[in-house]
């Protein structure tokens, strides 16, 4: 029941998969369509790869705790890190929020950056393969169809079809996982989605400035708003800036030059612009649309084929401005630790209810926040807006108490849950800081 175990696809969330899976299985593949080892820039599996990316607080916690030595590695290489609440510049509707220590770690790593190290680690295990240049073509299954029994794959390109045993199989391929169709291919029912249009976009490129103009800060956040829907995450990296600017509802930022500089120039926060106007671009402006956030609600399936399990953006995908994904596959890889613990194969249904346990939090603080706008489709309970209300009120009250500024940090990091921004002392300061400011 142990000998073999299979994940599909590459990203951050098979790599946390196989890491996991290496600790109970004899031997562990991972089969990938793009080259994997030695890749240190955006590949075609993960097209959004070259945009801005976040490990929350929470992220990178799970990361150290599974791959020890990871944030000073990362650190050593000349990676920019700091305090979440000191050397991010936080702004909201163009107001900054009062810097204040919180003891988290953040690293201003990319995404190929960041996936390189956690991938060398893994091709490093001794009972980990990585089968890349190949694609998944379907699962097999037993005649009764109750339980999978490995995967059909074969050379991108020319060359034959193979069967591959396995006696657990993981489906890490992202938001195109093709285990809804599988499952109904074998007579089982699809997942409930749950889904926000939301039409989100990027464009992103790099530029060489004259000097640094952040100092010992990382990075300026122009958050998007309802009242100001264009955002921007202004990255500091080893020796160059990162900007991805986002638009909400179908806007997007130009890719020609002078469109491009005008969009920075719409942004409440100036600061931007005057760093970039006359920087030195040194690659093309790239853009990335998301259309909508999903969650596959495999929970409430009441049938599942033994030997199967998905994770990451394959079970739910979030809106990407709050740089969830990669923390939450995190998270979803000590699930499956603990799922692992009692011999056997896990069950399906008791895994994807726990999956569904460490996405609740995030998706509800995601999902609120799409709901914002008015454009967004989904209905707004009085949950809904009475926490959007309140949050409007927080962050304006934490232009000038770093405690609220500290707090919220701790949530949206994933530190804390989202219920001890109610706390009575939290909404006393929220009160008196927002009648304030007003």
């Amino acid at each position: 029941m142990r000998n073999r175990a299979v994940v599909l696809g590459g990203g951050m969330a098979g790599l946390v998969a196989a890491r996991v899976l290496s600790e109970q299985f004899e031997e562990v593949l991972l089969v990938d369509r793009d080259q994997l080892a030695g890749v240190d820039e955006p590949r075609r599996g993960v097209p959004q790869g070259g945009h801005a990316h976040g490990l929350l607080a929470k992220g990178q916690e799970v990361l150290e705790g599974m791959f020890p030595g990871l944030t000073r590695e990362l650190a050593d290489a000349g990676i920019p890190m700091g305090d979440m609440g000191v050397n991010l510049r936080w702004y909201f509707n163009g107001r900054r929020l009062q810097p204040a220590e919180t003891g988290l770690k953040v690293i201003s790593a990319t995404r190929p950056e960041l996936e390189s190290a956690v991938r060398d680690r893994v091709r490093a295990l001794p009972n980990v393969t990585f089968l890349e240049h190949h694609v998944i073509l379907s699962l097999t299954v037993t005649a009764d169809r109750s339980r999978i029994t490995g995967v059909k794959i074969a050379p991108e390109g020319e060359g034959a079809e193979r069967e591959i045993t396995a006696d657990l199989v993981v489906d890490a391929t992202g938001r195109g996982s093709r285990t809804p169709a599988w499952l109904a291919e074998m007579g089982y029912p699809r997942p409930e989605e749950e889904r926000f249009k939301i039409g989100l976009s990027y464009t992103t490129c790099h530029y060489r400035l004259r000097e640094n103009v952040l100092g010992e800060d990382m990075a300026i956040l122009c958050v998007a708003t309802p009242d100001n829907p264009r955002g921007a995450f202004f990255s500091r990296l080893n020796d160059r800036y990162l900007l991805s600017l986002t638009g909400m509802l179908g806007d997007q930022a130009p890719t020609d030059p002078e469109g491009h500089l005008a969009f920075v120039k719409s942004l409440p926060v100036p600061d931007i612009y005057e760093a970039v106007h006359d920087a030195t671009l040194l690659d093309e402006r790239v853009a990335f649309r998301y259309p909508a956030s999903v969650w596959k609600h495999y929970e409430r399936l009441s049938r599942f084929p033994l030997g199967l399990l998905v994770v990451g953006d394959g079970v739910c995908s979030f809106n990407p401005v709050y740089g969830q994904g990669m923390t939450v596959a995190a998270l979803e890889g000590l699930t499956l630790r603990e799922h692992l613990k009692h011999g056997g194969l896990p069950d399906a249904r008791a895994f994807f209810t726990d999956v569904a346990k460490v996405i609740e939090a995030p998706w509800g603080v995601a999902a609120g926040g799409d709901l914002s706008y008015p454009g967004v489709e989904g209905e707004r309970t009085e949950q809904v807006q009475m926490a959007n209300a309140y949050m409007d009120r927080l962050r304006e009250a934490a232009r000038n108490d770093g405690a609220l500024t500290a707090a919220f940090m701790m949530v949206a990091g994933l530190i804390e849950p989202v219920e001890t921004l109610f706390a009575p002392d939290m909404m006393e300061r929220v009160a008196a800081g927002a009648g304030r400011n007003a």
